[in-house]
């Protein structure tokens, strides 16, 4: 499943985002009419999302509604329980300890020192994106961090290969929370998919329930606009 046929992607690369929804059905209306994308049930009882026939993100249903309605990345690792002491060494926490999805691959939830969620995969069938960097799949991922050299200095830390390795390309960038939004907006990753026409893109979220956050606006990787699916799962679009 891995792009072009890859076995693995170094570690701390962005290699899978997921979305937990509170309807998996209107889920599947609103981003397969955005992206274009298909979808297919798994043996996990979550919806892999496909395009032109590739995976390239799941959506899964909300089973507490007190959790959020959000997206969320997965970055690879070779070993999810070494990276987890990692983190935690690292003044990182552990929500939930490595455990297996099935066949496909082991999966954990973490935070990064300020409570900035991610998930961490580590493959077994599944390696992770079968496309992206294409318009309707994966393009980035933006940490919003309050304190941008405490944030640095631990995935500096652990994932510098992917970082800052010989011909590192990352798709993982860092910015202060109060950029472009509110200051009491908690620390967080945005995941970014890419769109051939961002004003038009943003049409079709208004057309489909969505909703505009934050207007277009240009960054040192394209220009993005952040908005929200018609169950409030914030995302960004980005046009490079």
């Amino acid at each position: 499943m891995a792009e072009n046929g890859a076995s693995e992607y170094t570690e701390g690369t962005p290699c899978w985002v997921d979305a937990q929804l509170p309807d998996l059905e209107a889920g599947k209306r609103f981003y397969g009419e955005l992206f274009g994308w298909t979808f297919e049930d798994q043996p996990t009882g979550t919806v892999r999302a496909l395009k032109d026939g590739e995976p390239v993100a799941s959506l899964a249903h909300k089973t507490d509604g007190r959790l959020p309605t959000v997206w969320t990345v997965s970055f690879a690792t070779a070993d999810a329980e070494a990276l987890c002491r990692r983190i935690l060494a690292g003044g990182g926490q552990v929500v939930a300890s490595p455990a297996p999805f099935g066949d496909l691959g082991r999966t954990a939830l973490v935070t990064d020192p300020e409570g900035a969620v991610f998930s961490l995969w580590q493959p077994g069938t599944a390696a992770g994106f079968g496309r992206r960097h294409e318009p309707g799949t994966f393009a980035w991922v933006q940490l919003y961090a309050r304190d941008t050299e405490t944030a640095n200095t631990f995935y500096g830390d652990l994932f510098h290969e992917a970082l800052f390795g010989e011909g590192a390309d990352p798709d993982f960038g860092r910015a202060p929370v109060t950029e472009v939004f509110a200051p009491q907006m908690p620390p967080h990753l945005l995941v970014h998919f890419a769109v051939r026409d961002l004003e038009a893109a943003l049409g079709e979220v208004a057309r489909l329930g969505g909703r505009t956050q934050v207007p277009p606006f240009g960054t040192s990787y394209g220009t993005a606009a952040v908005v929200t699916d018609n169950q409030g799962a914030s995302f960004a679009l980005l046009h490079r």
